[in-house]
């Protein structure tokens, strides 16, 4: 019982395990960068609405989806923030800065992308899942302080004097 309370070490930065976590961080990063950039260029503007209202059909959180989708405020939040989250997110993992506040909104969306698709017919473990789980590790591990610029802001000065701005780094 004693070695389930003692404190772990991963030195992970130095091995293979660190590339990996790099990797994982940089597809990632394209995924989101590469959704969000195409929302921002397509020929039309980015509408969620069609989804919001008629493709969450049967999804666990449809009523607040399609609220959403039918009230114009909030679709009009949602038309700006999902394209232009997805590029920020897929950029600042990409660079590795400020990685775990990336992968934490890059979470968030997942677990709504996740909830409102419920394409569950085949079971619970689908892409979306597989998608929050990519941004629960990279948040997790702080791969952005493996080739990425996040290991470099975390010597500032500015940084110094806030330490705790290090949980939004990493």
């Amino acid at each position: 019982m004693d070695r389930l309370t003692n404190a772990l070490q991963l030195d992970y930065a130095e091995g293979v395990a660190g590339y990996v976590m790099v990797m994982v961080r940089l597809l990632t990063g394209w995924w989101f960068l590469h959704a969000g950039v195409g929302k921002l260029m397509a020929p039309e503007p980015f509408n969620a609405a069609g989804w919001l209202v008629q493709g969450t059909q049967g999804a666990p959180i449809h009523g607040f989806l399609a609220w959403a989708g039918q009230t114009p405020w909030m679709l009009e939040i949602t038309n700006f923030m999902v394209p232009v989250g997805e590029t920020l997110i897929g950029l600042g993992l990409i660079v590795g800065a400020m990685t775990r506040l990336a992968a934490f909104f890059g979470g968030v969306l997942m677990v709504f992308f996740y909830l409102g698709n419920a394409a569950w017919a085949n079971g619970y473990v689908n892409g979306d899942l597989l998608g929050l789980l990519m941004f629960v590790i990279v948040g997790t591990f702080a791969a952005g302080r493996i080739l990425g610029l996040d290991a470099i802001i975390e010597r500032t000065e500015f940084v110094k004097q806030w330490p705790k701005l290090r949980y939004l780094l990493g």
